[in-house]
């Protein structure tokens, strides 16, 4: 398999490669050649596969030859070695839950998977650099931390993160940095972006990105919406399934699991107001915007980098886009509701995402349908807005309490490239 840019500016190069760029010189994103079809004998079968038979046979064709077979096998297994339940909601809903991972978020998988597979390819010391919203750098830290010959350097926005975030992000220590900008999140991932271009950076150091710019970070999220369906009732129609969503990685992530054969009804990219790709769909104009925060904090996100990986799975056909992907925005009002109304009628607590998604469904489903909704996160993570919501505490997991007792590690920066610049570069001074 190779990767072209979606800038159509620089070489294709291999997965290997991919990975360890991040992102491609002409400051696109890769994307694969082909999508891989699925063949319908598979469809027919992959109920009864282990989950890690059928993550390995996803994930075989993107990796091509890059990692053997038997070490990719090895990759997936510790990807994916905790659960990912389906739970029936209501008559309509159901619920995937994918946050069941050492960090308690959907980004564990990409984390884990990328860190495995730069395990495999680095010759050198190599310095992932992310920028995140919430949730990412915390499944980053968790799945480099030891890993080595690499160095991880997390930037993420002061005051815009949880109590729980921000412990899993700067208590790490050892090859863990992290950075707390004071800006937003677009100026963290716009710090990111500069560094990658930075062609003096590049010379001093082997830079890469464990944001879902990643092909590496990007790829394995696919896995979800195929554990989703091999367990759907099968006498269930196909989902409408809502992707709580900010960056867009998830999304585009489960549009080309379906482009690949795998049987899904629309989606919908279930959005805060950040929502970019919600204007997007109505008017057919990318117009990025300066992001606001709210209480589903992982998607406050105002220059989506994943948008056009979603262009490049309909070949920039809008109309196609738009006859499989819906968007609605939600408030921070209607997030609270989402998650009062749920706990009222199902005793089910919902985090603040996957309220958004749940607001998205009831908005959009049709008589008739079913709807499945991505759970994106443990509501542990945000005591405060589940609390004002039910007026109750939630228990903390056993996984989450050493965090409370560990110190944290932050060093502060303003939001500027340059001051970024002269820290790594006096950093990494011999």
């Amino acid at each position: 398999m190779k990767y072209y840019s979606t800038n159509k500016q620089s070489p294709l190069v291999s997965f290997k490669e991919a990975a360890l760029r991040g992102q491609a010189p002409d400051r696109g994103l890769y994307f694969p050649e082909r999508i891989p079809i699925i063949n319908q004998q598979w469809l027919n079968q992959f109920r009864s596969f282990p989950k890690e038979e059928l993550a390995y046979q996803i994930m075989q064709p993107y990796v091509g030859a890059d990692i053997s077979p038997e070490k990719l096998y090895q990759i997936v297994t510790a990807t994916i070695n905790f659960d990912f339940p389906l739970i029936q909601l209501e008559e309509d809903i159901y619920i995937l839950e994918l946050f069941h991972g050492p960090t308690l978020a959907f980004k564990d998988v990409g984390a884990r998977f990328m860190s495995r597979c730069l395990g495999c390819f680095s010759n050198q010391k190599t310095t992932v650099l992310v920028a995140t919203s919430g949730d990412t750098g915390g499944a980053v830290a968790n799945g480099f931390l030891n890993v080595e010959g690499v160095e991880v350097i997390i930037l993420y926005p002061a005051g815009k993160v949880s109590h729980v975030q921000e412990l899993q992000l700067t208590t790490c220590g050892n090859n863990i940095t992290a950075l707390r900008i004071h800006g937003t999140f677009d100026d963290c991932q716009q710090i990111v972006k500069e560094a990658f271009m930075d062609q003096d950076l590049s010379q001093r150091l082997q830079l890469t990105s464990a944001n879902s710019i990643n092909i590496a970070r990007w790829l394995p999220q696919q896995l979800y919406y195929f554990l989703a369906m091999q367990q759907w009732p099968i006498s269930a129609t196909a989902p409408i399934i809502a992707v709580p969503s900010g960056n867009l990685g998830n999304i585009a992530a489960g549009l080309l699991a379906k482009r690949s054969g795998l049987i899904m009804g629309n989606f919908i990219a279930a959005c805060n107001v950040n929502d970019t790709i919600t204007d997007f769909l109505e008017t057919g104009i990318h117009t990025p915007k300066q992001a606001i925060m709210t209480y589903s904090n992982a998607m406050d996100v105002g220059n989506p980098s994943n948008l056009i990986r979603m262009l490049e799975i309909y070949q920039h056909n809008m109309s196609s886009l738009k006859s499989e992907v819906d968007s609605s925005r939600q408030t921070d009002m209607t997030t609270i509701n989402a998650i009062r109304t749920v706990y009222h009628d199902h005793n089910y607590i919902l985090d603040p995402h996957a309220a958004v998604g749940y607001s998205a469904l009831k908005q959009k489903l049709k008589k008739g349908e079913k709807g499945l909704l991505l759970a994106t996160a443990h509501p542990v993570k945000f005591p405060e807005i589940v609390e004002k919501a039910i007026g109750i505490s939630i228990p903390i997991p056993e996984s989450i309490k050493p965090l409370y007792a560990l110190s944290q590690q932050i060093t502060e920066m303003e939001a500027s490239y340059a001051s970024f610049k002269e820290w790594i570069c006096y950093r990494n001074t011999p």
